[in-house]
């Protein structure tokens, strides 16, 4: 199977876990995107425009993130809260253990478990997916 076709069989998977996920979608270490999924009859915040130039910040920040990995431990996931979302993103690693990809996801602004959603449902998707064990809840 084509790498983005098993991309995008996860987004679909992922999006379909929760009611309260809004939007799941995958780019490269560059911050292409390349597959996404949302929550059907969704009105989306951001137009496609947006949302490839989102994808182009968080994986730069990302890779930022892990550079602190060394001194702060592994990173899991991260996420910020607005107004209108909550918004995330998770870092995929390569083989080297280099970022690879970056999962970003949104989540209906009020939820309240969406860490648990995260640790519970989303993590332990995507290690199955790369085969990579994945942190456990805190």
């Amino acid at each position: 199977m084509k790498q983005e076709q098993s991309f995008q069989n996860l987004c679909n998977a992922i999006v379909n876990l929760d009611s309260s996920i809004r939007f799941v979608g995958i780019a490269d270490n560059h911050g292409n995107l390349m597959a996404t999924a949302e929550r059907k009859g969704l009105k989306p915040l951001l137009n496609q425009e947006e949302r490839a130039q989102y994808a182009i910040t968080a994986a730069t920040r990302q890779q930022t993130r892990l550079k602190w990995e060394s001194v702060l431990g592994s990173i899991s996931y991260a996420c910020a809260y607005y107004d209108k979302v909550i918004r995330g993103t998770i870092p995929i690693k390569n083989r080297d253990n280099r970022l690879g990809n970056v999962l970003l996801f949104s989540f209906d602004a009020g939820t309240n478990n969406y860490h648990d959603i995260v640790t519970e449902k989303i993590l332990p998707l995507i290690a199955k997916f790369t085969g990579q064990a994945k942190a456990t809840k805190r």
